[in-house]
């Protein structure tokens, strides 16, 4: 008997030590649960009216894509002068699919909304975003997305003549760290967001990615060329990228 003892006052404390940690979750999420604040009624029953069926659901779909609709159009305005080339009827197009790609966007992320504006507020933000994402892809349409080590040449070339011996170091310091501290995919990431300004939206196009796995990628980019130039004893100032 005193042979098993141990196992079982070891099982036991494991049991305990599990329910304390869900009774912990259980309490973290009431505690969430009770900080947002309480939601106005018509929040409630655009909710309630999205979460049902039949013709109550078909019919506040509709309605959450007109509100869409609206948005992305006033967004397309907004931003009409970026694209001079596009007309009237493009311009419709890309406001009608970035409403379609909202509403998806909306529907799938029901359960995240928290209350903390009103829902058509939260609901308008994704169709303010798709409609960007969408002029910043039209206006990339067809122009060239140079991934090459050779878009760092040309920027630092670009600088001219370096007379302080300090900054000429560092860039010395960031083209070889560039080259050696990074991976071929942080290095094209690195240099195709933060050197040529493509679009984040665009270059995922391109590259049948992400945003959230470029936005990782371009982070441990970073991360590395910093720890490199630390090594080196040197220091990008503040918050230089």
């Amino acid at each position: 008997m005193a042979t098993f003892a141990p196992e079982r006052r070891s099982n036991r404390r494991a049991g305990e030590v599990g329910a304390a940690s869900v009774g912990a979750m259980e309490q973290t999420a009431a505690a969430r649960q009770a900080e947002r604040p309480p939601l106005d009624a018509e929040s409630s029953r655009w909710l309630a009216d999205l979460r049902s069926g039949g013709r109550t659901y078909d019919e506040a779909v509709e309605r959450l894509h007109s509100l869409l609709l609206g948005a992305a159009r006033h967004e397309v305005r907004r931003r009409r002068q970026s694209l001079p080339s596009l007309r009237g009827e493009e311009l419709e197009d890309i406001a009608l699919q970035a409403a379609d790609d909202a509403l998806v966007s909306v529907l799938r992320r029901l359960d995240t909304y928290r209350g903390l504006s009103r829902f058509t507020t939260w609901a308008y933000k994704f169709a303010l975003l798709e409609a960007a994402v969408a002029l910043r892809r039209r206006a990339w349409q067809g122009r060239e997305v140079t991934l090459e080590p050779e878009g760092w040449e040309a920027f630092a070339g670009a600088r001219g003549p370096v007379e302080d011996s300090e900054q000429a170091e560092l860039l010395t310091a960031v083209r070889v760290g560039i080259d050696e501290a990074l991976t071929s995919h942080q290095r094209k990431v690195l240099l195709a967001l933060a050197v040529d300004g493509v679009p984040i939206d665009v270059l995922a196009d391109r590259l049948g990615s992400t945003r959230g796995a470029l936005y990782k990628t371009l982070h441990d980019a970073r991360r590395k060329l910093r720890a490199h130039l630390t090594e080196q004893g040197l220091a990008l100032e503040g918050g230089a990228s």
